[in-house]
C-alpha cells in the first residue's frame, strides 16, 4: 500500500527532479512533516517556522551537506486541531509538530506546574531555560514525554499573565463581586477573590467583553494585541501572574529513533536554539505589543511586589489538588522548578512548596 509519506517523497521528487542542482545530488534528502494547530504568526508556530527549520538546515549544511531536509508544511490546523496536539505527533500525523501540554492535563499533567503556581516569576526567558534543563535531567518530566512517544525537542511559553479589563484594578479587592474571563486552570488564579471566572478563548475575549458576559480578561500582551482585546478592556493591570510554560515542540519519537544519527543530532541541537530564539522572540512581540496598546490608550498599573504577595496569599492552596492527584512525581517536579527560581535569585511570590 502506497502510505502518505512514500507518496508524498516520491511525488514531490519526481517533480522537483529536472531543478535539482547537481550539487544538491549529493545530499541524501530527508522528508519531514512539520506542523502546528496554529498559525505562524502565532508565537508557538512561528518558532518552529522561523527557527526550528533553519536552523536544522544551517547545522547540516555547515557540517558538509551528507544530509539536507524537505520540510512538508502544515501549519494553521491544515492537519490537527489544538485538542490533537499530543495525539498528532504521538501516532505520526507529522513526524514534529507543536504540543500544547496545556491542553493535555491527563495525558502530561507535570509539564502544567507553572499553571498551578501562579506569581512564580514573569520572566519568560527563564521559564524556557529551566524547562529546557528540567526536561533532560528529571526523568518525571522526560519520561512523560517518551512514553507518549514522542522527542522534546523545544520549550513553548507565554509572557505573563495579567489582566485587562474594561474597570481600574490596583488592589486584590477591585475584582471582588467582578467576572473576568479566566479559562480552564487560570480561573484558579481568582479563587478567593469573590471574582467569577468565565470560561473563553483569544477568540471570544473581545466580543464577550464588549457584550458584558466579562469584564475584562486574565491574559498576556502577545495574545491581546493582535485580538485587539485592548480596545474594549483598556485597563491593564500587571498583576504578575507569571510566565507559563505551555508545551513544546517534539519529534515522533519512532521517526526520530530511525533517523541518520547526524540529522538526528542536528535536529536537537537546533531545538535549543530555537528555545533561545522564541524567547527572543517574545520579548520582541511583547515589547511591540504593550507599547502599540500604550499608544492607542492602554493604561497600565504595575503592582508592587507587596501588591502582588496579598493577591498571592488571598489564593487558597490550588496546588495541593494537582500534587494530590499526581503525586510524588508531581512534587519532585514542583520541587525542582522552585530550585531552579532559587537558584537565580528569583523569588516568588509565593512559595507553593511549602509543606510538601
Amino acid at each position: 500500500m502506497l502510505t502518505r509519506r512514500v507518496f508524498l517523497t516520491a511525488t514531490t521528487a519526481t517533480l522537483a527532479m529536472p531543478f535539482i542542482h547537481s550539487n544538491a545530488l549529493a545530499s541524501e534528502v530527508i522528508d519531514i512533516q512539520i506542523g502546528s494547530s496554529h498559525p505562524v504568526n502565532n508565537i508557538w508556530a512561528h518558532a518552529m517556522q522561523a527557527a526550528l527549520q533553519p536552523e536544522v538546515d544551517r547545522i547540516l549544511a555547515e557540517a558538509g551537506g551528507k544530509y539536507s531536509i524537505r520540510w512538508h508544511e502544515n501549519y494553521g490546523g491544515t492537519l490537527y486541531k489544538f485538542t490533537d496536539t499530543l495525539a498528532a505527533v504521538r501516532d505520526g500525523i507529522v513526524d514534529i509538530g507543536m504540543v500544547g501540554t496545556l491542553w493535555e492535563g491527563s495525558a502530561m499533567p507535570l509539564q502544567n506546574v507553572t499553571y498551578f503556581t501562579p506569581f512564580a516569576n514573569s520572566d519568560h526567558n527563564v521559564v524556557i531555560e529551566i524547562f529546557d534543563e528540567l526536561t533532560e535531567i528529571l526523568p518525571e518530566l522526560k519520561n512523560s514525554w517518551s512514553d507518549n512517544n514522542m522527542v522534546h525537542l523545544s520549550s513553548l511559553i507565554t509572557d505573563s499573565y495579567d489582566i485587562y479589563a474594561n474597570f481600574p484594578i490596583t488592589k486584590v479587592a477591585d475584582v471582588k463581586n467582578r467576572r473576568l474571563s479566566a479559562p480552564g486552570t487560570s480561573a484558579n488564579w481568582l479563587a478567593g477573590t469573590d471574582c467569577t471566572p468565565v470560561d473563553g478563548a483569544l477568540t471570544t475575549y473581545y466580543t464577550d467583553i464588549q457584550t458584558g458576559v466579562s469584564e475584562g480578561t486574565l491574559s498576556f500582551a502577545s495574545g491581546v494585541q493582535p485580538t485587539r482585546v485592548y480596545e474594549v478592556a483598556p485597563h491593564l493591570a500587571r498583576v504578575g501572574f507569571g510566565s507559563m510554560y505551555f508545551g513544546g515542540i517534539a519529534a515522533n519519537k519512532t521517526f526520530f529513533d530511525n533517523l541518520p544519527e547526524d540529522v538526528a543530532q542536528a535536529i536537537k541541537e537546533a531545538g535549543r536554539i530555537t528555545s533561545r530564539k522564541h524567547g527572543d522572540y517574545v520579548t520582541e512581540r511583547t515589547d511591540a505589543a504593550l507599547k502599540e496598546m500604550q499608544d492607542a490608550g492602554l493604561k497600565i498599573y504595575e503592582f508592587s511586589p507587596e501588591e502582588r504577595a496579598e493577591w498571592a496569599a488571598t489564593l487558597p492552596n490550588i496546588a495541593k489538588p494537582w500534587l494530590e492527584a499526581n503525586g510524588e512525581d508531581a512534587a519532585t517536579v514542583l520541587k525542582a522548578y522552585f530550585k531552579a527560581l532559587q537558584s537565580r535569585g528569583i523569588k516568588p511570590a509565593r512559595d507553593w512548596t511549602a509543606g510538601i
